[in-house]
This record gives structure tokens, sequence and C-alpha cells, in this order.
């Protein structure tokens, strides 16, 4: 797992890499603008110097790794999260699911910590785009498409119902990365960014969903009903019985 992740974080420094990671951490700025709170949890590294999260404008950012390595705030198993129960306000997810061998067993947890209205975020691979395709191929082209130690690649639409399966709401989906994983032609910063561009046919993509609310059905107040007042009937006289006869 350590050779997984040195492979990843050199994978990131490849111009591949630092294509994908220039445009993603662009998009987290302008997804992170209007996520608020006091904790944002980062589950998994992803880049060093913590990019994807710099721009967030919760109070504190916390990112958690399965080891100690360079960016990590805490290390911890990410299929058992040391955080309480609907104690966070957003989640970051920036490709864990794919480098993780159950991946729903984190997006669970991730549920589980995240309080009710708070944030998830998650950016992943296409495996129904050109990179998705290479990564099929195999066949190297300036460099390999994804970091070696990149398990699977999972879809939008299965996403969008393991969220849905856990209680979340899509807000958004927007696609990015053009259509082939090649290194040379396009930089960085000529990516184009929009949290408002489809998915389809991208090479990545960005999902944002929000944790239900319960809903609290109102109890009607139960009318007291009013005391009877059992009056007896009176005693019988000699005057009474005598006027009836």
């Amino acid at each position: 797992m350590h050779a997984a992740r040195t492979s990843t974080a050199a994978w990131l420094d490849s111009p591949l890499g630092l294509r994908v990671l220039g445009t993603e951490t662009a998009l987290a700025a302008l997804a992170l603008d209007d996520v608020f709170g006091f904790e944002l949890l980062q589950v998994g590294i992803w880049g060093t110097d913590r990019p994807l999260s710099a721009a967030a404008r919760t109070q504190h950012t916390t990112v958690v790794a399965a080891r100690r390595e360079p960016g990590a705030t805490l290390c911890a198993a990410l299929e058992a999260l040391p955080f309480a129960d609907d104690s966070v306000d957003a989640v970051l997810l920036p490709h864990t699911l794919e480098l993780v061998e159950d991946p729903y067993a984190v997006l669970r947890e991730a549920e589980r910590v995240l309080r009710a209205g708070g944030c998830l975020l998650i950016c992943g691979f296409n495996p129904l785009s050109g990179w998705g395709l290479r990564r099929l191929v195999g066949r190297p082209l300036h460099g390999p498409p994804f970091p070696a130690g990149m398990r699977r690649l999972l879809s939008e639409r299965r996403l969008r119902d393991w969220v849905a399966l856990l209680g979340l709401d899509v807000d958004r989906v927007c696609g990015y990365l053009g259509t082939l994983p090649l290194a040379g032609g396009v930089r960085p910063a000529a990516e184009a960014v929009s949290i408002r561009r489809p998915a389809l046919g991208a090479g990545a993509y960005w999902l944002q969903a929000r944790k239900r609310v319960p809903t609290m059905t109102p109890l009607k107040p139960r009318r007291r009903a009013r005391p009877r007042v059992l009056v007896t009937a009176p005693e019988a006289t000699s005057q009474t019985t005598h006027a009836r006869r």
C-alpha cells in the first residue's frame, strides 16, 4: 500500500497528473465557495499541501490518511473514522473511492460522520470515457493514464445509486478533463473549469450531494375531555311522594 501511495504521488507530479490536479483544485475552489461550518473532513490524500481543501471556508480542516504521510492530520482506517455520528459539516473524497478496497464502506462511513444538511464532495474518473478506454487498452501513451494504486473506476450512475441509498440528495454533477488522457497539448491552467459543465462524456466528474434533514411530523395536541359532572338523583321525600300520588 505504501508503494501504491508513492506511485500515486509520483503520478500527480507528472505532466498528466499536474493537469488533473490543477483542474480539480480550481473546481474545488468553486464548489467549496458555498460550504460553511466548523469542520471539513478530507478522507484520503490527493496531492501535497492539501490543494483541494485549501479553499475551504470552514473554520477547521482535517485530512485523514490510512498511514503517516505528508499532508495528513491524523492516521486512521478510512472504513472506521474516529469521529462521532453527525459531527462534520462537509466531507471531501478526492478519488478516495477508487483507491480503497471497499469503496462502499468508506462512503458509508463518510455519511455516518456527516451532519444532517452537510455536504459531500466526490471526484472520480469516468470509466465510460476516453480515460476509461485507455485503462482497458493498457498501452502507455505518454505515460500511464492513472496512478498505479488505482483499483477500480466507478461510474457516475453507480455513485448516484450509492449516495441515494445512504440518504443523500445529489445537488450537482459536473464533468471535467478532455476526452483522452494525453500529457501533452493541454496545460492545467488551460482546462475549462465550470461547475455547470455536463458530466456525460467527460474524463472525470465532480459530484456534490447533501445529507437529508429528517422531517418531523408535527403531532396535534390531544384535546382534553371535559370532566363529566355526575349529579346524583335527589332522595325522595315525603312531600314528593305525596305529590306523585
